[in-house]
């Protein structure tokens, strides 16, 4: 659970004005178009004036219509053009960039206690007295899949509310029921005060969703009762009792903005106009925090939505994202601007202990919830198939797929995967079938879900186990009871998205910490949870809200701190051990700050953390220009300036690339009442030294002080991450701790330069970590195999997940050999008709491997390190109006070993010290003008290659007489 498909879409505001069907004409596509100059935010006169702009834009653009107008947090529109209007549009002044539409995978009833907030000692009682009121006077906003408003979770709060003036000064929202039945409709009370729902890009068209607030899917309920439900609420699960529930704020109202739509598969779907009006309202209708459980972009800080949430949180609204279910593979983590906190996702204490014993005797121990299963016949799924099912649904245990002749009384072996855990159970039991055992086919996490029938989930070592002996003749199985213990906790769930971020090559810790996610129970829709009004579901999209509710918490006591500063006190006091005192861990090893950011949540200390590194909009906009970002979107870096990424004031410390020393600066403002002393203590990553100037600090009630911090490689490893912390401590009892993750490398420049024509020649600056001597060599040039076929028409509907063809899509075939130096994907602007706009997908046994789907025909996808055989999609998105077909190429570029002739560097090799600058000549020959190249230049230390930059040619420019 919590894996919602979010299609970056361009969907209608509000409720839903215009019938999806108007909007999905065949030459026309729906787009953002972002204005030049700031949103108003929350300012009236503001809000003047950028509609008075938009509407100056739209009549010089020819733009009668618009789906969706922007000024709170986004200055724009979303509009459906055609491609002739689109390219209007582009060249009309006070537009700054068309973004087009993509496609996207998004992403409790102990954690109260495991945090620290129930109990006598908690948070709510030492911060609020009666945790009723914790949270009073804060408002937030859930962007999900809507709520179930029947749900006890979600029930009034009591009257008459002491902070009932407080909400109805700010609350400037509605309560929308929607259409239908009034059973398909909602109402609000004084907990939900405010709903509303979006679409028109047509997801909300299967006949089982509710055209209104109401959730069918339940995910956005699960959200917004984990943020803030009502407190104490008893549960049921499959009518038996689990316990009471309560969210983080139990005090705190809601607002919802249903963004997304369950789908006839299970899966929901939205898009970016949805999401983009849900943000934009919700700033507007007086919303202190966003809870947004919705995956986003791993390599842009400045696409739409991010942007949307550059523009609330200098509003001052606090964001909290999940980080993405991509893990445990590196750099999968989404939401990686500063200006959101974004949350990975881990256990918590709540042990479900569940066996399985063989026939043969051997006993497996996993985790699950229900009764003992007595001794049975086993039998793996991929032998109890309906005739005619397709396999791969057998094995996973679809519904309807399992053959009730092979499974009534049997225990049946499931394939975790694809369809939801819990209607893996569903089908063993409608085919029936007394139990289950679930087993992951690779590293993932176990889950303790609420499934129909006792069900134990064991890991994939143990799944291949029981595979094996299912082999042999006769087979069976018994399962145990639950157990229920205080498991080791927390570690970092194996699907939580890692570290570090592409976007800011590291020089930025995603994520920012972690909060429980795994077998959370909160509320949810019993039309989407087999008449359960509570489930256990897992993902960061459920840890998300449990910091969204704690940073009402103490939005709640210090109103005046900003949402760095929330996002800093959460951060600087996270934990970093588990409850036996040892390392949190991720798997079999500690976890390190690319998979749990700071650590784990721990509410208590952040309502006093002492000191808080604190930002605003200005040094977000100068950390977007120094990650060459802000001028994709924007022409404030001229203005605002740029900083080396590493030297934004941030709780915490990274350093992607470290060629010998760097120092970075750091800025803390002491939020008590007193002064204080702090004096630094330094772990310094491993092969470093590391040295804090000055290392003790004075600082007063409400000031700020400064200091720098000098990391220096010793013998660290290069081009491997090691990690370390700086913490301050006074005595008072504060401990402000930032982690630190830097990557020694031994040289550092550009990535690639580009040249064009037949000869030529250009320069490759480096900075070097060593004191030795630097060597060069070149491999390639080596020209582009091109595979082209006449396309028809255009499509936006190619799907990643289930890649097809069409008229306006062709597909090839390649093998790379293991020995390559270098391999690219690319299409060009130049090779088609301008206007065009091509998407290249590229797949490995079925797998995506790698994509380039932005607004033109520019794409490129590296297939560095890869090798076997790969299969390419390449889509025509968008055609010009005066076209209806043409020839569309497709560039594979394979660099292997050196080719003598073509490409030259000079010097071939000079002396270096630590951070000398470095300047190579490169020159190329001998090719045709015609075609384009790709090359490499290997620099290395002697005895290692320690930097690449590649070299892209291409054809000569025509002479324009």
């Amino acid at each position: 659970m919590g894996r919602i498909v979010l299609v970056i879409a361009l969907v209608l505001s509000g409720v839903f004005a215009v019938p999806t069907q108007a909007l999905a004409k065949s030459d026309t596509t729906l787009y953002i178009v972002q204005l030049s100059g700031d949103p108003a935010r929350r300012t009236e006169s503001a809000r003047a004036a950028v509609r008075a702009n938009r509407e100056s834009v739209l009549r010089r653009a020819g733009i009668g219509r618009t789906v969706r107008d922007y000024d709170t947090v986004f200055n724009g529109f979303a509009a459906a053009l055609t491609a002739a209007q689109r390219e209007k549009v582009e060249r009309t002044p006070g537009v700054a960039r068309i973004w087009k539409n993509e496609r996207h995978t998004a992403d409790t009833i102990s954690t109260p206690a495991f945090l620290g907030l129930a109990g006598a000692d908690g948070v709510w009682a030492k911060q609020f007295g009666d945790p009723t009121r914790a949270g009073e006077g804060m408002i937030i906003a859930d962007i999900d899949t809507g709520f179930w408003p029947e749900n006890p979770s979600l029930a009034g709060l009591p009257e008459p509310r002491p902070d009932q003036a407080v909400i109805d000064a700010k609350w400037k929202g509605t309560c929308v029921a929607g259409t239908g039945t009034p059973q398909q409709q909602v109402t609000c009370n004084n907990k939900v005060i405010g709903a509303r729902f979006y679409d028109s890009s047509g997801f909300g068209g299967w006949s089982g969703e509710f055209r209104s607030p109401r959730d069918y899917d339940g995910h956005g309920t699960h959200t917004a009762t984990t943020a803030a439900g009502d407190y104490d609420v008893a549960a049921t699960i499959n009518g038996k009792p689990v316990g009471s529930v309560s969210g983080m704020a139990p005090g705190a109202r809601i607002a919802v903005y249903k963004a997304l739509w369950r789908q006839e598969d299970g899966e929901g779907s939205g898009g970016t106009v949805d999401l983009l009006a849900a943000i934009d309202d919700a700033v507007a209708d007086g919303a202190d925090v966003i809870n947004y459980s919705v995956s986003g972009s791993t390599r842009l800080v400045v696409d739409p939505v991010s942007l949307a949430f550059y523009n609330a949180a200098a509003a001052g609204v606090f964001i909290a994202a999940s980080a993405g279910n991509e893990g445990p593979d590196a750099s999968t983590v989404a939401h990686n601007a500063p200006w959101v906190t974004t949350v990975a996702a881990s256990s918590h204490d709540r042990g479900a202990i569940k066996s399985v014993t063989l026939g043969n005797g051997r006993t497996y121990q996993g985790i699950g919830q229900g009764d003992a299963v007595p001794d049975a016949p086993l039998v793996d799924s991929v032998n109890a198939g309906l005739a005619g099912a397709a396999a791969d649904r057998v094995e996973l245990c679809y519904p309807g797929a399992l053959d009730p002749v092979k499974v009534k009384g049997r225990i049946v072996l499931c394939k975790r995967g694809v369809n939801p855990r819990t209607d893996k159970s569903i089908a063993v039991r409608d085919a029936g079938g007394v139990g289950m055992v679930l087993y992951n086919p690779s590293e993932n996490s176990l889950n303790a879900d609420y499934h129909v029938i006792p069900t134990v989930h064991v890991d994939e070592v143990t799944g291949a186990a029981i595979k094996e002996y299912v082999r042999g003749a006769n087979p069976h199985a018994a399962l145990s009871a639950t157990t229920t213990t205080v498991a080791r906790a927390p570690a970092v769930a194996a699907f939580s998205s890692s570290g570090p971020a592409d976007a800011g090559d590291g020089d930025l810790i995603k994520p920012d910490l972690t909060a429980p996610g795994v077998d959370i129970v909160a509320g949810v829709s019993p039309a989407g949870h087999h008449g359960n009004m509570w489930d256990g579901e897992s993902g960061t999209s459920m840890s998300s809200p449990h910091i969204a509710g704690i940073a009402a918490l103490l939005l709640a006591r210090h109103p005046q701190w900003s949402p760095a500063a929330l996002k800093s006190a959460m951060m600087t006091t996270a934990g970093n051990v588990d409850n036996t005192g040892g390392a949190i861990q991720r798997g079999a090893h500690p976890a390190n700050p690319f998979d749990d950011g700071s650590g784990q949540v721990r509410p208590a200390r952040a309502f006093d953390p002492g000191l808080v590194y604190d930002s605003g909009a200005a040094d977000w906009a100068r950390y977007a220009c120094g990650i060459d970002q802000m001028q994709l979107a924007s022409d404030w870096c001229p203005v605002v300036g740029a900083i080396d990424p590493s030297d934004l004031n941030y709780p915490s410390i990274g350093i992607g690339s470290l060629p010998g020393d760097q120092t970075v600066t750091r800025t803390v403002t002491n939020v008590t009442d007193l002064p204080s002393v702090y004096v630094a203590t330094v772990t310094p990553p491993p092969g470093t030294t590391v040295e804090v100037s000055p290392p003790t600090i004075t600082v007063p009630a409400g000031g700020s002080a400064t200091f720098k911090v000098s990391v220096k490689r010793t013998d660290a490893t290069y081009r491997q991450y090691t990690f370390g912390a700086l913490t301050w401590t006074d005595l008072r009892g504060h401990a402000v701790r930032s982690p630190i993750a830097v990557r020694p490398v031994a040289l550092t420049g550009p990535g690639e330069i580009t040249g064009t024509g037949a000869a030529g020649h250009a320069g490759i600056d480096l900075v070097s970590g060593y004191s030795g001597i630097v060597t060069a060599h070149p491999y390639g040039l080596a020209a582009s195999s091109e595979h082209s076929q006449k396309l028809i028409g255009a499509t936006a509907a190619f799907v990643p997940s289930a890649p097809g063809l069409s008229p306006a899509i062709f597909s090839f075939e390649f093998t790379l050999p293991p020995a390559v130096k270098l391999a690219r994907l690319a299409t060009y602007d130049a090779d088609v008709a301008p206007g065009t706009d091509l998407d290249l997908y590229v797949y490995q046994d079925g797998e995506l491997v790698g994509r380039s789907d932005g607004t033109t025909s520019d794409e490129e996808v590296p297939l560095n390190g890869g090798s076997g055989t790969f299969q390419v999609y390449v889509v025509q998105f968008g055609l010009p109006p005066t076209l209806t077909d043409q020839v569309v190429k497709a560039h594979l570029f394979v660099v292997g070993a050196p080719l003598t002739g073509n490409l030259t560097v000079s010097p071939k090799q000079r002396p270096v010290a630590p951070n000398d600058a470095l300047h190579f000549d490169v020159a190329w020959q001998g090719l045709d003008p015609t075609k384009r190249y790709l090359g490499l230049v290997e620099f290395g230390d002697g005895t290692a290659a320690r930097a690449w930059t590649t070299v892209a040619i291409g054809p000569q420019r025509p002479t324009i007489p």
